[in-house]
């Protein structure tokens, strides 16, 4: 049995054997109806996770995506979860050629709650390490999709004092009059982490895009600039 197989068998096997019903409509509704659930908290993920992945060892990159595809074609958010934290996990494997796969989670079941966790922790560290990729975030923060250019816009999250702040500026002037709330939010969001590193240039941005930037947008980039 390949590893992939073994994973998902076993995430067959001890997911739903946890599952709380009562929960799981909750986790639904505060999800706003958008996926089903098994009604398994946070915490208990983790501790289920480890029970998965228990003797098993590192995957290939082929692993990696077959065990994110497969967890992508289970219906409960859960699944999803775990693909996030799999891939998270042992990015360092990957190469390159994961990115499509990532499009693929990307655009489907699309909410904020896998598309954000793929920017910051699967796409962002992709990009770092194979820097052709970021002729791929171009294509992306111009695209209709609005979780396209969302994980474009999110992808230096973690990136601190490694950021292309000159990448970042534009891809928010590019994005700075779309009328979606996640997109809004995402700009702000990126430049309120930037400002933790650079709060000069990104108040400096800010000011000079504010006719441009969504109040929502503005009001989230300079929260803890003008806090201080």
């Amino acid at each position: 049995m390949s590893l992939a197989a073994t994973v998902l068998g076993r995430l067959d096997e001890i997911y739903p054997a946890a599952a709380d019903p009562d929960r799981a409509v909750g986790a639904r509704a505060y999800m706003r109806d958008q996926f089903p659930f098994l009604g398994i908290p946070h915490p208990r993920l983790a501790q289920l996770d480890k029970q998965v992945l228990a003797g098993v060892g590192p995957p290939t990159g082929a692993d990696l995506v077959a065990v994110a595809l497969g967890c992508w074609e289970r219906p409960e958010r859960e699944y999803q979860y775990f693909a996030c934290g799999y891939l998270r996990r042992f990015i360092k494997v990957a190469s390159a050629s994961l990115l499509p796969t990532v499009r693929t989670l990307v655009l489907t079941k699309s909410w904020w709650d896998t598309v954000d966790t793929l920017a910051a922790h699967t796409v962002g560290p992709l990009v770092t390490r194979h820097p052709t990729l970021v002729a791929t975030m171009d294509a992306w923060i111009g695209d209709e999709n609005l979780w396209l250019a969302r994980t474009a816009i999110l992808h230096q999250l973690r990136y601190r004092d490694h950021t292309d702040a000159e990448r970042l500026f534009r891809y928010c002037r590019a994005q700075a009059g779309h009328q979606d709330f996640f997109i809004r939010k995402a700009i702000g969001w990126a430049l309120r982490e930037y400002a933790k590193t650079d709060p000069i240039a990104v108040t400096s941005f800010v000011r000079s895009q504010e006719s441009q930037l969504s109040p929502l947008s503005v009001r989230e980039a300079l929260k803890n600039i003008d806090s201080r």
